[in-house]
């Protein structure tokens, strides 16, 4: 019988938390209790923010809490080929669509429709209002040449026409600490036409996980409820694809004592800082409920 594979997948562009402590140790403590292994992934494609330091602490971080895990570490920035060869897939299928439109330009043209509607745009589940579809009707011709011509462009999940080709219904396994599991339906289509590929990467977090957990063999996916909505674009990206679907388990964020969750760009106490003030690690499980 095949053993589970958990992963824990930061990205260095920061200290980690305790947050992402208490996601690090639930995995290794599933894989403990499954009879499992234990992954770490380095998700770094974001080249612009990630940094090796960062990257350096990640090891020290968990090597303090007591955590060990496989090698080699798969680090994404060294895999863009991968990513190259899933995104060629989507584009043969006709699944995705190339963006010319910046920032200001989408939300102008947010702020046109919802003038003329009198209604808000609808939101993702982040809340951002979704992509109004401006280069979606762009022909081929139009757009090849705006390729050409080297006019920046990110690449879109056409999620209008997808629905008539992979209408679903979509459905994942979710499990819990003692190993039940449950049926959760997914609507991939609240995300609209999400960007696959960035302009600046030749990827993004939605397509690079899916393509990672498939190479990996990942069978079962911990990560913290911010993420749960987004496993709804990545079982579309994996029926897309032809990639098998892990089994999810979203567990509860840390939290500050304001009641946000913890974050790197709220500048949260780090587990490095709470090192340096003499903090135990296993004072640190015990308080994380390990």
């Amino acid at each position: 019988m095949t053993k589970p594979v958990f992963r824990f997948a930061p990205s260095p562009n920061g200290q980690l938390h305790l947050g992402h402590a208490y996601s690090a140790l639930l995995n290794a403590d599933f894989a403990r209790r499954f009879g499992g292994r234990f992954l770490l992934r380095i998700e770094d494609i974001d080249i612009a923010r990630c940094r090796p330091e960062f990257e350096a602490a990640i090891y020290e971080d968990l090597a303090w809490l007591g955590l060990t895990w496989e090698l080699p570490v798969r680090r994404q920035s060294e895999h863009f080929s991968d990513y190259r060869v899933a995104f060629l897939r989507l584009k043969e299928r006709g699944a995705v669509y190339p963006c010319f439109c910046s920032r200001k330009d989408i939300a102008a043209a947010i702020a046109c429709r919802e003038a003329e509607t009198g209604r808000p745009s609808p939101r993702d589940p982040d809340g951002t209002p979704l992509y109004p579809g401006t280069c979606r009707s762009l022909s081929g011709e139009e757009a090849e040449r705006r390729i050409q011509a080297g006019e920046p462009h990110a690449w879109r999940l056409d999620s209008a026409g997808l629905q008539h080709i992979l209408p679903g219904p979509y459905h994942y396994r979710r499990f819990d600490r003692e190993g039940r599991e449950e049926i959760v339906a997914a609507d991939p289509w609240r995300w609209g036409d999400a960007v696959i590929v960035r302009k600046e990467t030749p990827t993004s977090y939605h397509l690079s996980v899916v393509v990672d957990d498939a190479l990996q063999g990942i069978t079962h996916v911990v990560r913290g409820q911010d993420l749960e909505a987004a496993t709804d674009l990545h079982l579309l990206l994996q029926a897309l694809l032809g990639l098998p679907t892990p089994l999810y388990h979203h567990h509860g964020l840390v939290l500050d004592p304001t009641g946000d969750k913890l974050a790197k760009s709220r500048q949260s106490t780090s587990l490095a800082e709470a090192r340096a003030e003499g903090l135990d690690p296993q004072e640190l499980r015990r308080r994380l409920g390990f």
